[in-house]
């Protein structure tokens, strides 16, 4: 039985191989469930089939009962899952027959002369360039560094924004996880809105605070996301013939592996061999490390579901000593995002309202590098998108994001940090 498995998974592994060898991964007619896990044997059993090689996705890591994940199909595995669910008891709602209508509706028809804007998702390669044009532009006030290369030799940039010497720094890194092409595009319209709005309140914020904004915080699982896979999420590293990359978002030094990740080098959740072995986590906590004595606020961006959490997420974390502070600063953003457009975000601990996950940027921003506001926001939407949100969603999605910043910054001027 063991060998007829390996066997199974080395051809599903071998087909997808050859499917990717002829442009990038089409997902038509992969289905999208919705699963209830609500036993201890479901989850295992769940757990099991995201860590190996199958062509499923996991939009969710199954981390426990009493939660729902999504889960991406493939065709000619449709029959197979109905009966594990049928088989398992598993309550399941199927969201999509075919994922790719969904993502063919993601962006716009799209001429290469329209050049940079927020109607539309950029690569890699086009957000650096728009990155250097804008340097050019204000090269009095913005300027970028390099602070490492990726896996596959690609830079990671910083960029800074400082008007005036003395001013408390502010730290944002967005895209750690490949797919979330939300946050890149988010946190590009709020620097150019750093630099150009008229609003007092941005103006403000925009030249009292130094900004240390990493736009694509793991180049390579990016630039896979617009070549080959569209819902990749970690970075590219080869761990072995079948399975690359590690969750950079679990890989960090802090509770390493203490709840929520993988030992298993195919998960999406992958730890990695040791904390900080990518090269890309190495890179940002070298970087944060420099400048945290002036750090006094860390945001990383992510997406989806509509929270605003704080530390800690790893199991059984006590609160911490500033937990009412950081729960006030928090709630004062969702209240001021949803004044925007009515879109309701959750506050709170990654572990209280999310789920468990350690090895956490945000848990190592806040006890490691010592910044004592550290929050990670996981943007729009809840249910009918997900990780595809349409392009249309870019700006609105950045303007309640940047009420958030303005709010979150009050907050903590009110309270004493900032």
């Amino acid at each position: 039985m063991a060998t007829k498995r390996i066997f199974a998974l080395a051809l599903v592994s071998a087909l997808t191989l050859i499917a990717y060898a002829h442009g990038k991964l089409s997902y038509e007619n992969y289905a999208v469930y919705k699963v209830d896990i609500s036993t201890a044997e479901q989850l295992t059993e769940l757990q099991s089939l995201e860590s190996l090689p199958n062509g499923y996705t996991f939009l969710d890591y199954p981390a426990g009962v009493n939660m729902s994940v999504e889960v991406v199909v493939p065709p000619d595995q449709v029959v197979s899952v109905e009966r594990l669910f049928r088989k398992l008891e598993i309550q399941n709602t199927l969201l999509t027959s075919n994922l790719q209508q969904i993502i063919n509706k993601e962006r716009p028809a799209r001429k290469k002369a329209e050049g940079f804007g927020w109607d539309d998702y950029h690569t890699l390669e086009e957000i650096y360039a728009w990155v250097d044009e804008m340097v050019n532009q204000y090269s009095t006030v913005l300027s970028v560094e390099t602070i490492g290369q990726t896996y596959e030799g690609r830079d990671m940039k910083v960029i800074k924004l400082s008007y005036k010497p003395g001013n408390q720094g502010i730290f944002i890194d967005a895209n750690i996880h490949a797919r979330e092409w939300i946050t890149s595009a988010s946190i590009t319209w709020i620097l150019n809105e750093l630099l150009t709005s008229e609003d007092v309140r941005v103006r403000h914020i925009a030249e009292n605070y130094d900004w240390y904004i990493v736009p694509v915080a793991n180049p390579d699982g990016f630039a896979y996301t617009h070549t080959t896979e569209r819902l990749w999420r970690k970075t590219r590293t080869q761990h072995n013939l079948l399975c690359y990359g590690t969750d950079p978002n679990r890989n960090f030094n802090h509770q390493w592996n203490n709840g929520g990740t993988s030992t298993t080098p195919c998960s999406d959740t992958y730890s990695g061999t040791a904390p900080e072995s990518e090269v890309e986590v190495s890179n940002l906590t070298s970087f944060v490390r420099s400048i945290a004595a002036n750090v006094k606020l860390s945001l990383s961006i992510h997406s989806r579901g509509q929270y605003v959490l704080f530390p800690f997420g790893y199991n059984n974390a006590p609160r911490a000593y500033n937990y009412r502070d950081l729960l006030q600063i928090g709630q004062r953003a969702s209240v001021d995002m949803y004044k925007l457009y009515n879109k309701p975000y959750r506050v709170g601990t990654t572990a209280d309202v999310l789920y468990v996950a350690s090895g956490i940027s945000v848990d190592w921003a806040f006890a490691v590098a010592g910044i004592p506001l550290s929050y990670t926001f996981e943007l729009r939407d809840q249910v009918e998108f997900g990780f595809i949100l349409p392009a249309d969603q870019i700006v609105p999605n950045a303007e309640e994001l940047l009420e958030a910043f303005v709010g979150m910054i009050d907050e903590a001027k009110i309270l004493g940090y900032m």
